[in-house]
């Protein structure tokens, strides 16, 4: 169970919550971070994720320029030398930097949208990603497909909001300014209250918020697979990834607890394994009115 943290202390709260693995970065290298872990902390993370019995992953998971390649081997070195359990990557320049400058620590192919099959999770497994990250937009039958025959481990966002939209430009900021108003309010991360509305469905509201590195669109409800956890089990899915973005340490916590509690019973006792309500019950006290809680993809037969 991986849920990405923006600070040493939220780490290890996280985990003491049920958490078995945690995803840190800064925004330098890796895209929607909740805060920056420094590079300079990258030893006191892994050193205290590993006392607590947990992994630490690294995310560079955005897409670099030119100008941003050369951070690159002195920040994989000292991702190598903190001892951490893994790399998130989607754009190959990781990839072909980590095989000379971290070259035994895992990679995980992560390219957001486009894991949609087993061929090209194969494609990075031949060239040394031990997991995939498949798309959210896939659902039960095509994930199961896809973990049969990409001979790899695969990752599953279980719970959270998703980005539905990104753009390297600050979109809101050059809007803002075109209005003659103040445009750095919005440049403090994804808790201003700042929405799109469609105007065919003005009831439905997707939060956006600017960073450094861009605008990000973000789901206007979340998805909660805890009452299809041991479908996703029998699938074969090795990783549950909850997203904590927009939601307070509570939330999380609960959220973690929640599916934590679930899992453990399944594997205590899987023929007698049943759903829990009260687990669920206990996030939906916590969740915004706004936004309501979903299968997302799960159940759906895509169209394209």
């Amino acid at each position: 169970m991986l849920i990405p943290a923006g600070s040493i202390g939220q780490m290890e709260r996280y985990i003491r919550a049920g958490a078995s693995a945690i995803l840190i970065g800064e925004a330098r290298f890796g895209m929607r971070q909740p805060a920056d872990v420094a590079q300079e902390q990258l030893e006191q993370a892994a050193e205290a994720a590993h006392r607590l019995g947990a992994k630490l992953y690294v995310n560079m998971n955005k897409l670099f320029r030119n100008h941003e390649l050369e951070a690159l081997p002195a920040y994989l070195r000292a991702v190598k030398a903190a001892q951490v359990d893994a790399i998130v990557f989607g754009d190959p320049a990781v990839l072909l930097n980590a095989r000379e400058h971290a070259p035994d620590v895992p990679l995980f192919w992560n390219a957001e949208m486009t894991g949609t099959n087993s061929s090209s999770a194969s494609y990075w497994g031949r060239r040394g990603a031990s997991r995939a990250v498949i798309a959210r937009e896939l659902n039960e039958e095509e994930i199961v497909d896809l973990k049969a025959k990409a001979a790899m481990e695969v990752q599953v966002q279980v719970h959270g909001m998703t980005n539905i939209y990104h753009s390297h430009r600050n979109l809101l900021e050059s809007y803002m300014q075109h209005l003659g108003r103040e445009a750095t309010l919005i440049r403090k991360g994804p808790d201003r209250g700042l929405y799109l509305v469609e105007a065919e469905r003005p009831d439905e509201k997707f939060p956006v918020y600017e960073d450094e590195n861009g605008t990000h669109v973000m789901s206007p409800d979340d998805i909660c697979l805890l009452e299809a956890l041991p479908e996703l089990i029998r699938a074969g899915v090795d990783s549950f990834y909850i997203e904590p973005l927009l939601k307070s340490d509570e939330y999380n916590e609960t959220v973690l607890r929640s599916y934590r509690e679930a899992l453990d019973r399944w594997h205590r006792d899987p023929e007698s394994y049943s759903f829990d309500e009260e687990a669920l019950e206990n996030i939906r006290r916590l969740q915004s009115p706004d936004r309501e809680l979903g299968f997302g993809f799960l159940y759906k037969e895509q169209v394209y």
